[in-house]
């Protein structure tokens, strides 16, 4: 490890020099997720380990290419985890998500709504830039950013700004008690409802998933906190208490997608991803869809369309409040092929464009990937 940290920058010097574009890949769990993949490919799996962890300070300092189930395995040993549940989306012994992968991407689980993204994490980073430099930011307190807040930038940016070479995290406890209720014969619109009611109240929400199989919808919520405060929400909430062991692995499945739902798309159908406000009403899908797949509280809904219907799709988020995105292509083995970040605000475009030109003022990272602008 010792030596990867200088190959790696004297392979971006050299980038830089010829330039020559650079695919930032740690274990391609992700990579069909992309508007295109061009550029000579830089693996940051030679930079692993654990460089530090604290568990009585709840922080967790790891070289970015650290395989992901590594890391929640050591955190798990300590009674730890990442509260956001980040998804592996991992498929060979060869394509398995790495630390660094997840936070440029930015992805997380059933509880990011409760818990936090990963942003929310992020202590401190360290990257190479577009110049080559290693450079450092934040540290391993919350308290530590004085200007920019570099350090969360980085989650999310796809490795358009910069490499990312390692990373401090807060992890938290287990939550002492977990379960899961489930409430039957549930419309979206009433499952939508009663949501927003309980958002309001003073209970342990942690994850919640709306799907409808043969027209009858089914409600489940994960409720983590406290065994007291668990057990007066499954008094005062009602539904069915499931039991966590068997619950466990679907909850696992929706994090993966790997439910039934996500798994029986047609050849002719796409994944969109709708982000809107939780307090949405029920979205007027073009007829001929399936219901969606709802979490997030209400916040994150998952569609199974076609790639024409996304201009239908768009505009349905937009009216919400919220933006769509293809999230997963045709096939498995294609790539998304669409723009993951296309404002519609000049504003905003102008300040990516300053950040990737502070960044990455040869545009050498990862180009195309996200937008067709960088």
């Amino acid at each position: 490890m010792d030596a990867a940290l200088p190959q790696i920058q004297a392979r971006v010097r050299a980038a830089i020099a010829e330039q020559t574009p650079l695919r930032i890949r740690g274990g391609g769990s992700k990579d069909f997720h992309a508007m295109q993949l061009q550029g000579d490919i830089v693996d940051t799996r030679s930079l692993t380990g654990i460089v530090s962890y604290e568990p009585s300070e709840l922080v967790v300092t790891v070289k970015a290419g650290t395989p992901l189930a590594e890391l929640e395995a050591v955190l798990a040993e300590q009674g730890q985890c990442l509260a956001f549940e980040p998804p592996h989306f991992a498929g060979s012994a060869n394509r398995q998500a790495t630390v660094g992968g997840m936070v440029a991407a930015g992805w997380s689980g059933p509880a990011r709504a409760s818990a936090g993204a990963v942003r929310d994490f992020v202590l401190g980073i360290e990257i190479i830039n577009g110049k080559a430099e290693l450079l450092r930011f934040g540290g391993t307190v919350m308290k530590n950013v004085a200007g920019y807040d570099v350090s969360r930038l980085m989650a999310g940016s796809w490795g358009t700004l910069g490499l990312i070479t390692e990373v401090s995290l807060k992890v938290l406890p287990v939550a002492p008690a977990q379960t899961t209720l489930r409430f039957d014969g549930v419309s979206q619109a009433q499952a939508l409802q009663h949501l927003n009611l309980w958002g309001g109240q003073p209970l342990p929400l942690n994850a919640s998933c709306w799907v409808e199989d043969a027209g009858v919808g089914t409600l489940y919520v994960r409720l983590r906190g406290a065994v007291a405060a668990v057990d007066a929400a499954c008094r005062s909430m009602g539904g069915v208490r499931l039991d966590s062991a068997q619950t466990a692995g679907d909850w696992l499945a929706s994090r993966e997608h790997q439910l039934p739902w996500f798994t029986a798309r047609t050849a002719a159908e796409c994944l969109w991803r709708l982000s809107v406000p939780q307090t949405a009403p029920v979205l007027a899908l073009p007829a001929g869809m399936a219901a969606p797949l709802v979490e997030w509280h209400g916040g994150l809904r998952w569609v199974k369309a076609p790639r024409a219907a996304g201009a239908s799709l768009h505009q349905l988020a937009q009216a919400a409040g919220g933006s769509a995105l293809l999230f997963r292509a045709e096939s498995e083995e294609q790539i998304s092929a669409e723009a993951i970040f296309d404002p519609k605000n000049q504003g905003v475009v102008q300040i990516h464009q300053q950040l990737k030109q502070a960044f990455d003022p040869a545009g050498i990272f990862n180009p195309g990937r996200t937008s067709a602008l960088f």
